[in-house]
């Protein structure tokens, strides 16, 4: 029969392992396994040449690729693999490694953009806060280092809860698609739709 001592103990143990943030190899059954096939896109293949210069290339494709808006040097573009939903990102149609490179009017639009676009993540989605950032380089953390980019990551009051900090995942309580037709109406009644 176990004593009191002996529970508790066992206990104990079992809790500091749940908190255990990096695990070791010893502690494989710590890792929780999540399951999201809508990836296996992305792991599967990968397109040959720049996956933002094809879509540029396709406005044909805007709704399949969920592009938000065309201007005159850039574009929007949703992010298939959101860190929150209604993330995307605003691209140069010139495909270009570095901003350095970029000229004036292309920067100045980039710029541009990311002001409205910030207006209407919180008129449209309600957001409290946007991040806005651009990883330049592999090294800096870009997914996509050969065409710079910019993200806007919509942030809500308390949107980082136990499930991210403990569970090492995230939830999204609205469906991909329907953010996706809010922030394009919005940016046509913005740019005027063009269709």
């Amino acid at each position: 029969m176990e004593n009191e001592n002996s529970r508790i103990s066992r206990v104990e143990q079992s809790s500091e392992k749940n908190y255990e943030f990096c695990p070791s190899s010893e502690n494989k059954e710590l890792f929780a396994h999540l399951f999201a096939p809508w990836r296996s896109e992305y792991f599967g293949s990968k397109p040959s040449g720049c996956v933002f210069c094809a879509i540029a290339n396709e406005p044909s494709k805007d709704d399949e690729n969920f592009v938000l808006f065309r201007a005159k040097y850039c574009y929007g573009v949703m992010n298939r693999y959101p860190y929150t939903l209604g993330e995307f990102m605003i691209i140069p149609f010139k495909h270009s490694d570095n901003i350095e490179s970029l000229e004036s009017e292309i920067w100045l639009e980039i710029s541009s953009l990311a002001q409205k676009s910030v207006a209407v993540l919180k008129n449209t989605l309600g957001v409290k806060g946007v991040n806005l950032g651009m990883n330049l380089g592999e090294c800096a953390g870009a997914g996509i280092a050969e065409h710079v980019h910019l993200h806007l990551v919509p942030r809500w009051e308390r949107d980082t809860n136990f499930i991210t900090t403990i569970g090492g995942a995230r939830v999204h309580g609205v469906p991909f698609g329907q953010q996706f037709d809010k922030l394009k109406v919005a940016f046509n009644e913005l740019f005027g739709d063009k269709k």
